[in-house]
């Protein structure tokens, strides 16, 4: 009999559960969704991969010897993850397994679908319409600003937001949403049981109560730079739509737009100066075909919904505005105006023009009626 360490048990597996088993599965360095399916497709069910021995664990060709060294290591700490397993009510954490009744139907086309979940809180309804918001962690004001009215009004309008939590634009749209008492979700890059960054804690736990927090990483899972880009795909996948808020040309939240267009999902960028590092990610999205974001009907209209807003901003007297936004106030009225003839009107170049438009919806004195049209509220 084959001593080695992590051989010698292998008896004591054969009592587990298919969930037990799986649940464990997750729990192995190095193993994700792809891994785990590649061994349960080649043994049949997560009972045989987890009892399997040493020798048909290397005659299945889906691990190296480096990795079958590091699970039959790992299954030692069988015990300790099944206690983890039973004590999850405790923490008001569930585990979602692919198949289950509650899984995301929204997974189901992708081949690189997460093999489980875990939750704190709700998920998104498959059946309401969904849009995720991203963008830059280090984002202006101005990204700030529109990440929050952006999900505001779209939340407003019935639709749920989807983010990352992480600082930045992320957190402001989940942060939109939850001050008009609107659901929002978070998919993290670690357990859910830790609140990364430590800034979004009070949006961590607003999303408990009113929303939800997923990962598809155990619990206690430290934020690692390599499980972000990992997240993404779960992020596009909950959502109809994908907006990309303030991105530099080599961003994360191009990764997500990178999957959204492979998921056969709408990209929207909001525009930004052509020279302003931040927006240069999303001025070439919009340069290669991504929808430009100028309104939020922009985003309903695609969706099948009607905008109709609702104000909760309260107003800035025209003598705060900056001169660009007085410049562009002048030049809208009652009578919708198209995009070029308020920026021709103000003599701001189109890009200055939209910059302004959307600090004045946001101060409630300008109203997007769709179609890149603007009026005087």
């Amino acid at each position: 009999m084959n001593e080695r360490k992590g051989v010698h048990k292998i008896m004591a597996y054969n009592t587990l559960t298919e969930r037990e088993a799986f649940y464990c599965l997750c729990h192995v360095p190095g193993f994700g969704s792809a891994t785990i399916g590649k061994l349960r497709e080649r043994f049949g069910t997560y009972q045989e991969v987890w009892t399997a021995k040493e020798q048909e664990i290397q005659k299945a060709g889906v691990l190296t010897e480096k990795r079958v060294t590091v699970f039959l290591q790992a299954r030692e700490q069988e015990s300790a993850w099944l206690k983890e397993f039973y004590g999850l009510e405790r923490t008001g954490i569930r585990f979602i397994a692919e198949g289950d009744t509650d899984y995301p139907e929204r997974f189901l086309p992708y081949k690189d679908r997460p093999a489980a979940l875990f939750v704190k809180g709700n998920l998104p309804e498959n059946e309401v319409p969904a849009v995720a918001i991203v963008g830059a962690r280090a984002c202006t004001e101005y990204g700030k600003e529109a990440a929050g009215f952006y999900a505001g009004e779209l939340a407003n309008a019935g639709v749920n937001i989807i983010s990352g939590m992480a600082a930045g634009v992320d957190g402001c749209a989940h942060r939109g949403a939850i001050e008009r008492g609107k659901p929002t979700y978070a998919v993290l890059g670690c357990g859910v049981n830790i609140c990364y960054p430590r800034e979004n804690y009070k949006i961590f736990h607003a999303m408990e109560e009113n929303g939800g927090i997923l990962s598809e990483f155990v619990p206690g899972t430290r934020p690692v730079a390599m499980n972000f880009p990992l997240r993404n795909r779960i992020i596009s996948a909950l959502a109809d739509a994908v907006i990309i808020i303030e991105a530099r040309e080599k961003s994360g939240s191009l990764i997500t737009a990178d999957f959204a267009l492979e998921q056969g999902k709408e990209v929207f960028a909001l525009p930004g100066r052509a020279n302003d590092p931040l927006s240069g990610g999303c001025n070439r999205l919009i340069q290669g075909g991504a929808s430009l974001l100028l309104s939020p009907s922009d985003v309903l209209e695609f969706l099948g919904m009607k905008y109709e807003r609702k104000l909760t901003i309260h107003k800035f007297s025209q003598n705060r505005l900056a001169k660009n936004e007085n410049l562009v106030y002048a030049s809208v009225d009652s009578r919708p105006r198209h995009l070029e003839e308020v920026a021709a009107l103000s003599g701001l170049s189109v890009t200055e023009c939209m910059e302004a438009l959307l600090k004045l919806e946001l101060a409630g004195l300008v109203f997007g009626t769709g179609n890149q049209y603007y009026k005087a509220e």
